[in-house]
């Protein structure tokens, strides 16, 4: 089946109320005829989807070259008195070719202990392989990319995937696929350096601290377009990269994108009531009000985290899970296995919220703690289940009085949900870079996000000056 007629999707919607419709910026192209030429790109699909051909399946995985190294001094992670002189780039095809020490330290330089970020960490990329959510059959085929000296130190690595179509990404390009295909040129397959079904701000370039960081960064960049290029694909995305990072990309010629989502700030609060005391008197009555109403129901909530979840709340989470997608819009990304594999690895990193009434498990929200901060990341009840209010309780006010007492500075409550800002979580702005081949959809792209960029801040702005704090707290 080819990626055109299995994944293009049938709407434009763009991703929040406040901006409405993408516009359809690519209708009247003047060089409509030069795209044609992209239409051989359709030999990538044959690669994507197991061509017969072996020699092409193997191109997937290739060498992206030797370079020389001449970075500036840093501490050195290469053995005492061995400075590596050359640097080779080469992808893989599963995390698991890479050790976790060395993928893992890659990810803790990048960040530092304080931001790390617990997606990025082996077991979790791993975990989503393993449990056959992002693979091949998926429309996530592995492509990342490893950076290892003459003495196969791992100076950097990379968590890139060739992709299919668009979903699971959270920052969303359909209405660019719609003009490409609408100009018969093939916008999938595409690749995607990202956390799969995660929209979690994060390091992308893992690189770790040597003295050459700031030219494997530039390398692996560099490697990325050369990918993008080889595999010749209409365009490679990288979202939600740090800030610094999206910065630092511009430079390399990638096109920038903003969107929003919405945290929740810990003003070294001692508990949720202090917390309470910074709002404006309606909102504070309002949210006493609603978690007034969880003891109402007879409902217990509990934090499970580490060793306390159990196979049965992992079971028990999985049906809450499907029962939110499968009600919602049928996009069910991950497996059961995925929860049990990924508890099982990740320990203490995990945080599940579960209500119980009289003993039993009615709803749980997965949450994830890395750094300095609590990830929130989903939902979801029993079948048929209504318990007003619930989902406040679970998702944002146990998230809250969590981050406080382990003293974490924010908890991140995901993507989209104007509902979060009277609850005290506010706007904040998220990044993705984005390098587009053929240079007439590129301009028009890069056309698009400057007015894009102008709405999403005004939204921005708008949404901060209504929110839920006292005047003078920021």
């Amino acid at each position: 089946m080819s990626a055109s007629s299995c994944c293009r999707p049938a709407t434009t919607n763009w991703p929040t109320s406040f901006i409405g419709t993408a516009p359809r910026f690519l209708e009247n192209f003047a060089c409509k005829q030069s795209f044609r030429s992209m239409v051989s790109r359709h030999k990538i699909t044959a690669l994507f989807w197991g061509s017969k051909r072996t020699a092409e399946q193997r191109e997937l995985n290739p060498s992206l070259g030797t370079f020389t190294l001449a970075g500036s001094a840093r501490e050195d992670v290469s053995a005492p008195g061995r400075r590596p002189q050359q640097l080779s780039v080469s992808v893989v095809s599963s995390v698991s070719d890479i050790s976790s020490k060395d993928w893992d330290a890659c990810a803790m330089d990048a960040a530092g202990p304080e931001k790390l970020n617990p997606f990025l960490t082996h077991a979790f990329l791993s975990s989503l392989e393993e449990s056959k959510c992002a693979v091949k059959e998926t429309g996530w085929l592995p492509q990342h990319v490893v950076a290892q000296d003459e003495f196969r130190n791992t100076l950097g690595v990379v968590p890139l995937y060739l992709k299919s179509h668009s979903y699971g990404e959270f920052v969303f390009d359909h209405s660019w696929a719609d003009a490409y295909y609408g100009h018969g040129v093939q916008y999938y397959p595409k690749l995607q350096s990202c956390i799969p079904f995660t929209p979690v701000t994060g390091q992308r370039i893992l690189v770790r601290n040597s003295w050459y960081k700031d030219q494997v960064f530039g390398i692996l960049v560099q490697a990325l377009k050369d990918l993008t290029e080889k595999f010749q694909v209409s365009s490679l995305h990288v979202t939600f990269p740090s800030e610094s990072e999206w910065k630092q990309m511009k430079n390399f010629g990638f096109l920038q994108r903003i969107g929003m989502q919405y945290h929740w700030k810990n003003r070294n609060y001692k508990n949720f009531d202090e917390f309470l005391m910074d709002m404006k008197q309606s909102k504070r009555k309002t949210i006493r009000q609603e978690r007034k109403k969880i003891s109402a129901q007879n409902l217990k909530m509990k934090r499970l985290r580490g060793d306390e979840i159990k196979a049965k709340h992992w079971d028990s989470f999985y049906q809450f899970y499907r029962n939110t997608t499968d009600n919602k819009w049928g996009r069910s990304f991950l497996t059961k296995d995925f929860f049990h594999n990924m508890g099982e690895k990740m320990g203490d990193h995990v945080l599940l919220i579960v209500a119980e009434e009289e003993e039993k498990l009615v709803a749980g929200a997965l949450n994830l703690i890395g750094g300095d901060t609590l990830f929130g990341r989903l939902w979801g009840c029993l079948p048929q289940a209504y318990f007003p209010n619930l989902h406040f309780e679970a998702c944002y006010y146990q998230a809250i009085e969590a981050a406080i007492e382990l003293n974490l500075s924010k908890v991140e409550a995901g993507a989209q949900g104007e509902h979060k800002i009277q609850r005290g979580y506010l706007p904040v702005t998220t990044y993705s870079c984005h390098y587009v081949l053929d240079d007439g959809f590129r301009k028009a792209i890069e056309d698009f996000l400057v007015r894009e960029t102008d709405q999403v801040k005004q939204v921005m702005k708008l949404l901060n000056d209504s929110g839920p704090f006292k005047v003078g707290i920021d």
